[in-house]
């Protein structure tokens, strides 16, 4: 049965989502000062919107960039990027606002993927630069004078969160790598740049990632840790040395895949050095390399020269295992996934180191039992000083 009584929060409720579905389109938004603008868009990601003038006898462009729904520990930004499309040669507007509460906004160039939005001149002269921060909402306004610079334009927009009050770096997923399309400064249309473009090298640095991840933070491993625990069952030779092998190369050659797709990456990212991670990286493939080579070379049992490769078979091996994970680990603080990803491998890893711990016990149980069930029947009682054991103690029995 309808109740009147109803009718003051169905009113209420509705005054909300009209007011809601207003504030979603750029169209229906009203400046606080009163400024106008000829054209606006409504950006797919990051609750962002853009409006602009734009003067073509002059080749000046008067724009507001919002970005709502978001907490005064974020930084925003938008830029365009006269010399291509993505974020490498962006040139970046950039607004915060400080733990005074007064606003922060200047100007930063984007020349390279580790560039922490530093400030800097843009290719273009840029006026009348400021920033608003009002009801969860920034509004970055500026003046850009684009003499040189084609009407048709490329435009990124972005936002992450503050660290010590300056621009840390922004997620690497979802609508953040997304967040880019084309705009026409004159025909006010704007559209989506492609998702292959956009997100081609984040593509590439996650496949790195996950190779990387697999094969030699994972299959190596579980290559390990057959070849120390299995060969310790006569039963099981020599199936521990095939499953050895078949865990060993597989994870090799996926590294090799990982090695080009990081090469890739090195030839189409200009001024990205990651020092630490590349110089790993590098030791790894060629001791890894060298380890291959040297199953080639491996001595039969009876030989010598068997010991001093059992030596160097074990060094490089644990060596490598040990490198991979810690340059694992340096690529999760290089990529900054989601955090469910960091946690799955750190799970996966306490599980393999779990699994080698029992196996280790378990190991050495069946290692001593084996010892002590072949010497020689005790002596009682342990007479003559040999503990129950050795040719008297068997005169004796």
């Amino acid at each position: 049965m309808f109740r009147p009584a109803l009718i003051p929060s169905l009113l209420l409720f509705l005054s909300f989502y009209t007011s809601s579905s207003h504030a979603q389109s750029c169209t229906n938004y009203t400046f606080t000062a009163n400024q106008i603008f000829s054209h606006c868009a409504d950006l797919p990601n990051l609750n962002s919107f853009l409006h602009w003038n734009y003067d073509e006898s002059t080749k000046t462009a008067n724009i507001a960039y919002r970005h709502v729904a978001v907490a005064t520990s974020r930084w925003v930004a938008w830029a365009i990027n006269p010399t291509g499309r993505g974020m490498i040669g962006a040139q970046a507007l950039v607004a915060f606002q400080k733990s005074d509460g007064t606003m922060r906004a200047y100007t930063s160039p984007v020349n390279s993927y580790q560039a922490q939005l530093a400030e800097g001149d843009l290719s273009f002269p840029v006026s009348d630069l400021s920033a608003t921060y009002a009801a969860n909402e920034y509004t970055i306004f500026a003046t850009l004078k684009l003499d040189n610079v084609s009407s048709a334009l490329s435009q990124v927009w972005q936002e992450g969160p503050l660290s010590a009050y300056s621009p840390a770096q922004h997620p690497t997923s979802g609508a953040n790598v997304l967040s880019a399309g084309n705009f026409n400064l004159l025909s006010g249309q704007t559209g989506r740049t492609s998702g292959a473009i956009i997100d081609s090298r984040t593509k590439k640095k996650n496949i790195h990632g996950v190779l990387n991840s697999v094969s030699w933070g994972i299959l190596l491993p579980i290559g390990g840790i057959t070849a120390r625990y299995l060969k310790v069952f006569p039963a099981a030779d020599p199936t521990w040395f095939y499953l050895h092998a078949l865990f060993q190369s597989s994870g090799y050659i996926t590294g090799v895949a990982r090695w080009i797709t990081g090469l890739q990456l090195g030839r189409q990212s200009a001024g990205i050095t990651y020092t630490a991670h590349r110089i790993i990286g590098i030791v790894i493939f060629c001791l890894a390399t060298l380890q291959v080579t040297a199953l080639l070379l491996r001595p039969k049992k009876e030989h010598k020269l068997r010991f001093y490769w059992n030596v160097y078979h074990h060094f490089i091996g644990y060596s490598v295992i040990v490198l991979s994970i810690i340059n694992i680990f340096k690529g999760f603080n290089i990529l900054h996934p989601d955090q469910k990803w960091r946690t799955a491998y750190v799970g996966v890893l306490t599980g393999l180191a779990a699994l080698a711990a029992i196996l280790e016990i378990c190991t050495w149980y069946v290692v001593l039992k084996r010892k002590k069930s072949s010497r020689p029947d005790k002596m009682s009682n342990g007479s003559h000083g040999y503990n129950g054991y050795g040719a008297r103690g068997q005169d004796r029995v």
